[in-house]
């Protein structure tokens, strides 16, 4: 790639200061005791009888505390006598095979000897009823042959469609909850009736499958599980859409306007559904929102989504790296079920981290100018980053964001490839 590296080695790269950003941090400090609250409401745990067959869900996201409030209720199960059981709630995640819905929940530490129940894992489905439009519902075969489903599910903005649901328990229900088969019934329409398709799906799971209760989960801006819920089945329409207005406020952004370049050392399943997170980028497959960027590079999946690299196709320059970890086996059935093969797409791919980053410094407009840079970990962390010295001005009129007061700049090793940032 001399010809590239020709063409790209001469762009400067800026120095940065290391920013901290404040956001609300409120949040439940004692996990366990939370959940065994939760249950304490009535219309939720007291409809279950002992003895009973139970299972609820896991999903395919790094949700905060996942493996404790799993765990905590899985013993509240027990205590009154019941056989707790999880099930993947992912639909078409984990290459849409069972063992590899099994490992995603390992990645995240979901394990039977974590949680202390069994987790049954399967892709085969069964019909629960129609929707008013004649759409099938299905839902996981193995947890409608039990005698209670109670879906757990982070609430929180959907990366796609916005509405009164949108990623959460009635989303749970429609997609999760429907493997690969019920979920591409879901996304059959597409995603300008998802807002429409999520509830209308949900409802007929209310209504038809034996869903006693639900536990909503919202997590703060710094991935701190913020809410623990236990809503009854009659509830869930009110009170869902409350807490996607809570969770929404607490979303974190990219605190600019404008800036040329963002750099994201990792995107993966764990973080968004998208790999990044379009809310906080401002970026979808149609469409460009506040902060606007001109150019995104990604160095590398994260460890957790192992060799998924849906979301790729939101960047605009990437790295070898990625596609040697990639699979299109792994990644490829996520998009055609939700039909947002555009995730997928493969950006322009250099060499090395250094190459990516010059490379989109090098394609932004007005090069020669002051480049806007904000350097991230990943959307899901941002109460630190680094901003290049160019947001200065506009880092110090921010009173949630601090600084040091020092330059840094970033290091690479003898393979042009990011191995952290010294202080100048």
């Amino acid at each position: 790639m001399s010809v590239i590296h020709d063409l790209i080695k001469d762009v400067d790269i800026p120095q940065f200061f290391r920013v901290t950003n404040r956001m609300d941090d409120t949040h439940i400090q004692d996990i366990p005791q939370a959940v065994r609250s939760a249950l304490k409401r009535e219309g939720t745990l007291d409809r279950i009888r002992p003895g009973s067959k139970v299972c609820f869900t896991a999903a395919s996201r790094e949700i905060a505390n996942s493996v404790v409030i799993l765990r905590t209720f899985a013993e509240e199960l027990k205590r009154i006598g019941c056989v707790p059981y999880i099930v993947p709630g992912m639909g078409s995640h984990g290459g849409a095979t069972a063992q590899g819905q099994r490992d995603v929940l390992t990645h995240f530490g979901i394990t039977e000897d974590a949680c202390n129940c069994e987790i049954h894992s399967s892709m085969e489905t069964a019909p629960v009823g129609f929707t008013a439009e004649g759409l099938e519902v299905r839902l996981d075969a193995f947890a409608l042959s039990c005698d209670y489903i109670v879906p757990v599910a982070r609430i929180k903005p959907h990366t796609d469609f916005h509405g009164p649901f949108e990623s959460g328990i009635m989303k749970m229900l429609a997609i999760g909850l429907g493997n690969q088969y019920g979920a591409s019934i879901c996304h059959a329409r597409g995603f300008d009736l998802m807002h429409v398709n999520v509830p209308a799906f949900g409802r007929v799971a209310l209504q038809n499958a034996k869903i006693p209760f639900a536990i909503g989960l919202v997590e703060n801006a710094y991935h701190q599980t913020r809410v623990i819920r236990a809503i009854p089945n009659e509830c869930i329409e009110a009170e869902e859409p409350e807490l996607l207005l809570l969770a929404k406020s607490l979303v974190p952004s990219i605190p600019f306007e404008k800036i040329n370049v963002l750099m994201l050392e990792q995107i993966g399943k764990d973080i968004s559904g998208d790999g990044m997170d379009p809310n906080v980028v401002g970026r979808t497959y149609s469409r460009r929102d506040r902060p606007f960027i001109d150019r995104i590079g990604v160095l590398d999946l994260s460890p957790q989504t192992g060799s998924n690299f849906h979301g790729i196709g939101n960047a605009d320059m990437t790295t070898r790296r990625i596609l040697e970890k990639g699979s299109f086996e792994e990644t490829y059935p996520n998009g055609i079920t939700s039909q947002l093969v555009e995730y997928s797409r493969i950006p322009a791919v250099m060499d090395s981290d250094k190459a990516c980053l010059q490379a989109c410094l090098k394609t932004c407009p007005n090069l020669g100018q002051a480049m806007k840079v904000i350097w991230l970990k990943d959307t899901l962390h941002m109460d630190a980053f680094y901003a290049s010295a160019s947001l200065g001005d506009e880092i110090q009129a921010n009173p949630a964001l601090t600084t040091d007061g020092r330059l840094y700049t970033p290091v690479f090793d003898t393979s042009d490839n990011y191995t952290g940032f010294k202080a100048v």
